[in-house]
């Protein structure tokens, strides 16, 4: 590695690594993307794409990152914006979960979602979506439906797993899989105008608390659909907690929840013990 700590030093400018650079090292030396990057990071040089990052992420903080993985349960409204921004910040490995294709009607609000991937399977099109934004992360794909039988080996290794599901059966059987595990679970869910949030910690019931009451599949989601503004808020307040969890920064949505009325620019919070 001492030829392509040199490599990577001689081809710094300021301290900054840039992505062609990294491509070139990366084609010379044989190894991955994301090899490059570490050994960019550990050497206490930054990547060119991080350097908007460097003043709240540290460049440790960003080697954490990449040797981190989580798991995006749903890859369509949420899930889509969560993966992009994950992929975005440098999250290493990202699990994506999802059975379904891409429909016309998900073209109102899903950035996975345009008229090239209709009938596309979501977690191919994840998979493009990032190894044209960061080819550093790696995205695994599953197309197929988290169930209490795999749970442990989709989410296998994960610090995080984020919420982007659209039934209330589902949510939970993915709540009871993280506290087996012993996995934080990052939850979201919008509704036309409104969302909410929280986060929930094994041993805690959180989720089962929020949805004692609901008798239905799905809430009210059914009823006032969903609009783009709404999810990427939402999914972006997502992948912001999943972030700091992986980092150990800030403090997490533990027994809060966080409700989001875009109509009347109007947020609240509700303690839940569970």
């Amino acid at each position: 590695m001492d030829a392509l700590l040199r490599f990577l030093t001689s081809h710094a400018a300021g301290g900054r690594v840039s992505l062609k650079a990294q491509m070139v090292a990366a084609e010379r030396f044989c190894l991955s993307p994301a090899r490059v990057e570490e050994e960019i990071l550990v050497s206490g040089l930054v990547p060119e794409r991080y350097v908007r990052n460097a003043q709240t992420v540290t460049p440790v903080m960003q080697l954490v990152l990449l040797r981190s993985r989580a798991a995006v349960i749903g890859c369509g409204g949420l899930g889509g914006y969560v993966i992009e921004e994950l992929s975005r910040i440098g999250v290493g490995t990202i699990v994506a979960v999802d059975p379904d294709t891409f429909e016309e009607h998900n073209l109102n609000r899903q950035i996975l979602a345009d008229m090239t991937t209709l009938g596309d399977p979501k977690v191919v099109a994840a998979v493009r979506r990032v190894s044209a934004i960061n080819p550093a992360v790696t995205v695994i794909p599953h197309r197929t439906t988290l169930t209490a039988e795999n749970a442990g080996e989709l989410l296998a290794g994960a610090q995080v797993a984020v919420d982007g599901l659209d039934s209330i059966r589902d949510r939970l059987v993915l709540a009871e899989a993280c506290g087996a595990l012993g996995i934080p679970l990052v939850h979201g869910s919008i509704a036309g105008w409104y969302g909410q949030l929280t986060t929930q910690f094994p041993g805690e019931q959180t989720l089962q608390a929020a949805f004692a009451s609901c008798d239905q599949e799905q809430g009210v989601e059914r009823e006032l659909g969903c609009l783009s503004c709404t999810a990427a808020l939402v999914a972006s307040m997502e992948a912001a907690e999943a972030v700091k969890i992986i980092l150990n920064e800030g403090a997490p949505l533990r027994k809060r929840l966080v409700s989001v009325n875009l109509l009347d620019m109007d947020m609240g919070e509700t303690p839940i013990e569970g």
